[in-house]
């Protein structure tokens, strides 16, 4: 069941996401940490967020609209408090990490290189202050420019670049990584969405729009995990939607060589055994020796 993400071996191929399990310790109630592959610790910024006003989750049909806004203790809190606990389980720690300035994300990889993470996610659907708040992810010159700031100053930690679907083209963005010199990237990031209270005409969240995940956008995903696991030839980890088996399955078969949960912890904190045990069964069905050899078995018509 052990699959390598980019220098990184992992006992089993499934990551819980950035941003539904905290820094674990809510989610520690229910079973042992270590029976998961990774960890994508919430995201951090240089210093404490509070996040955006509340509403700031709704659900949708298929899934949750959110606008949390980065609410986080900042990163040295988390290498202070938050990574010592996580320490005390045998699984990868990967940090993710969101900033205004190509500065404050060399400032964060310096800091948690040091620390002993054990990969950082480089989340580039930040506004970008200098450029008017255009976000990173969208334009493939502002996404190279903060993959080099971040390979830089993180020492020997891969660096792996979070990808928004929210572009024409999501290849370009991740062919721009790749010769910035990212070491894997990570898709995708939520889609944005807009939930109306038909009876106040009022946009359900107070921030208006937010970020779409869950059932729904897993057909999005498997369809960009293939097209940028087909562009690149750094590894993929695939994301958006996942919740059994049968979905993670498909996302390896696209390309991606390990992949996240999600959304799906809110409905079911042990979403990521029952992915990782589906997985497993899949492999055993199909005869396989590794679960790795799913990766990038699809074979289009």
């Amino acid at each position: 069941m052990s699959v390598t993400l980019a220098g990184m071996t992992m006992k089993n191929p499934v990551v819980v996401a950035s941003g539904t399990f905290g820094f674990g310790r809510e989610y520690g109630q229910f079973y042992d940490l270590s029976e998961l592959g990774g960890i994508c610790a919430k995201g951090l910024t240089l210093h404490r967020r509070e996040g955006n006003p509340g509403p700031r989750i709704a659900e949708t049909p298929m899934g949750i609209l959110n606008s949390v806004g980065l609410q986080n203790p900042g990163v040295d809190a988390f290498i202070e408090t938050e990574l010592p606990f996580l320490r005390q389980y045998d699984v990868k720690v990967i940090a993710n990490i969101s900033g205004n300035s190509p500065e404050e994300y060399g400032i964060m990889c310096e800091k948690l290189s040091e620390a002993g993470v054990d990969m950082i996610e480089v989340n580039i659907s930040c506004p970008n202050v200098k450029a008017g708040g255009l976000a990173y992810g969208t334009r493939p010159e502002l996404a190279a420019e903060v993959t080099e700031v971040a390979k830089a100053h993180a020492g020997k930690v891969p660096v792996m670049v979070k990808l928004s679907p929210n572009v024409t083209d999501i290849t370009e963005i991740a062919k721009a990584v790749e010769g910035a010199g990212a070491d894997a990237v990570s898709l995708i990031n939520t889609l944005r969405g807009m939930r109306i209270d038909i009876n106040t005409r009022r946009p359900i969240l107070k921030m208006n729009t937010g970020g779409l995940s869950g059932p729904a956008v897993l057909p999005v995903a498997v369809r960009m995990v293939w097209e940028v696991s087909n562009a690149v030839k750094i590894p993929v980890l695939g994301m958006g939607g996942i919740s059994k088996g049968e979905d993670a399955a498909q996302m390896m078969l696209a390309g991606a060589t390990a992949v996240a949960v999600g959304t799906a912890l809110f409905a079911d904190p042990y979403a990521p055994l029952t992915v990782r045990d589906g997985l497993e069964k899949i492999a055993a069905r199909q005869g396989l020796s590794a679960v790795s050899q799913l990766t990038g078995g699809v074979k289009p018509w």
